[in-house]
């Protein structure tokens, strides 16, 4: 990726992570994640971080699709933008379902276990690819407009 996408990517990760419009918050919060990356042992935090993305980032999901009255999960590929949601959402929701300390911290803990494909994010990207694999017969259901 070029320079400009990383930081688009970076500033869109911190648009995910604000609460209630509170933009400052939200990018102490990555500055915070970043400290405590260091302070895990990592030299690079913004690595740490592109490879968590990278291996979190879903290449197909399920929609469901109504066929003859019957709902059907068909898989389907996933459009770059949406692709960078659901890794942000998935790595966010993760870190904020544990309590006991700062987010920032559970928040440092996931990337750098996504960026091992360990941990709570990637468990659900693989959890998708299992229910797109399951439901690969309905496949021809899908229509190539959306």
């Amino acid at each position: 990726m070029k320079m400009n996408e990383k930081m688009s990517m970076m500033d869109k990760f911190v648009n995910y992570v604000m609460l209630d419009g509170k933009k400052s918050l939200a990018k102490k919060i990555m500055v915070d994640t970043f400290e405590e990356i260091k302070a895990k042992g990592q030299k690079n935090p913004q690595a740490i971080f592109d490879k968590a993305i990278e291996n979190i980032v879903p290449k197909i999901e399920v929609r469901p699709k109504r066929v003859w009255g019957s709902i059907y999960q068909v898989p389907q590929e996933v459009k770059p933008k949406r692709q960078l949601f659901l890794a942000a959402k998935w790595l966010i929701d993760a870190a904020r379902s544990k309590k006991g300390a700062a987010f920032s911290k559970f928040l440092a803990i996931e990337l750098i276990e996504a960026a091992n494909e360990t941990g709570t994010a990637y468990k659900k990207k693989l959890e998708v690819y299992k229910m797109a694999e399951a439901n690969k017969a309905f496949a021809r259901f899908a229509n190539k407009r959306s």
